[in-house]
């Protein structure tokens, strides 16, 4: 049954959507939102690894940037609409929601935020420290900072995030698989440079390009969604964290 927590990171209190399987878990993993925050999709996400045997730990760290959830909510169906004046006219609210992520200090505090969260999967029965991440976007981006942060992660799964710096890179232990679409130009256009530095560092780096697909074809609530796609993306997902974890 699905539960939430609350934990801390630097004196910061932040929610955690919480996803159990009915057995013995296979592994922690920690699941991180789009640049929407802890909406129902992701919840959604986190409930579906639940279901394979994972315990999952979904943080909500845009809360603290100045995203709540229920405004992620509203944005993502305005900007998600078919309206193209509406979606315009909520990019000002869109920017000035995220303002906070901007700050020097936030990306240090949601690297923490998502090192206590491993630190809660790690301390529950049955985990073994067998840990895993995956985010989507904006949590795709946080997922490879996490893998080169905290060497407990055996393995990395980010969809359509952006790569670190190459020095960043080659603190990554963990294998990762990352999913693209190929209708993002501009993590596309990096790629190659990431594929590099993944090499030159000798982190095992799978990247999957999907050549009719654009940035967040996973989510089945937006209009990018591609369902074919979406589909094999789970199936690849999946396996590489069990094969991994």
């Amino acid at each position: 049954m699905p539960e939430s927590l609350s934990l801390a990171a630097s004196g910061e209190q932040f929610d955690v959507h919480i996803a159990r399987p009915e057995g013995e878990p296979i592994g922690g993993l920690v699941v991180i939102h789009e640049i929407w925050g802890l909406v129902e999709h992701i919840r959604d996400v986190a409930d579906r690894f639940a279901e394979l045997g994972w315990l999952v730990a979904a943080p909500d760290i845009l809360t603290r940037g100045g995203l709540e959830p229920a405004l992620g909510e509203e944005l993502f169906a305005v900007m998600n609409s078919a309206d193209e004046e509406a979606r315009t006219a909520a990019q000002p609210r869109m920017r000035d929601a995220l303002s906070g992520t901007r700050a020097p200090e936030y990306a240090g505090w949601a690297v923490a935020a998502l090192e206590a969260t491993v630190d809660w999967l790690a301390a529950q029965p049955g985990v073994g420290g067998r840990l895993a991440v995956t985010g989507f976007c904006f949590g795709g981006t946080y997922a490879f900072l996490l893998a080169a942060d905290d060497d407990r992660i055996r393995a990395a799964a980010p969809f359509y995030g952006t790569a670190p710096s190459p020095a960043d890179i080659a603190k990554i232990r963990a294998p990762i698989l990352a999913l693209y679409g190929r209708h993002d130009p501009s993590l596309i256009d990096a790629l190659p440079d990431v594929v590099s530095a993944m090499s030159a560092a000798g982190v095992d780096f799978e990247p999957v390009v999907y050549p009719d697909s654009a940035h967040a074809f996973f989510n089945d609530a937006g209009r990018r969604y591609n369902p074919v796609d979406a589909t094999d993306a789970w199936t690849r997902v999946t396996r590489f964290l069990r094969a991994h974890v």
